[in-house]
């Protein structure tokens, strides 16, 4: 593993912390909440993982493959969610989420 993906899945991993944070906070804002209450748990628990991913492999972590292969499971259900949306946060955010779990999965296959 080059230092280079590395850094590729832990840029991939903070974009969609980003996006997921800020799907969250644009969610809060909408009219209808109650619809939106999934996407909004998700956002907040995905981020945190993302966040968490990404200070795993900076500190080069023995647990890498571990919460890589964590936070792909996060990352899926939360653009699954996010998907069925048409906010255009959503669908950010969905799309972040959909990339950053392809470079975990890639991270989780080598570490």
């Amino acid at each position: 593993m080059t230092q280079q993906q590395y850094q590729q899945c832990i840029d991939a991993c903070l974009e969609c912390m980003n996006a997921c944070n800020v799907c969250y906070i644009s969610s809060l804002k909408e009219y209808d909440l109650a619809m939106l209450r999934d996407c909004i748990r998700l956002d907040r628990e995905c981020a945190e993982i993302c966040g968490f991913a990404a200070q795993a492999m900076t500190r080069g972590s023995d647990f890498i493959a571990e919460i890589c292969e964590l936070c792909v499971k996060a990352c899926e259900a939360c653009a699954a969610e996010c998907g069925k949306h048409e906010h255009d946060h959503c669908q950010a955010c969905a799309e972040a989420c959909r990339k950053c779990a392809e470079a975990c999965r890639l991270m989780a296959a080598v570490a």
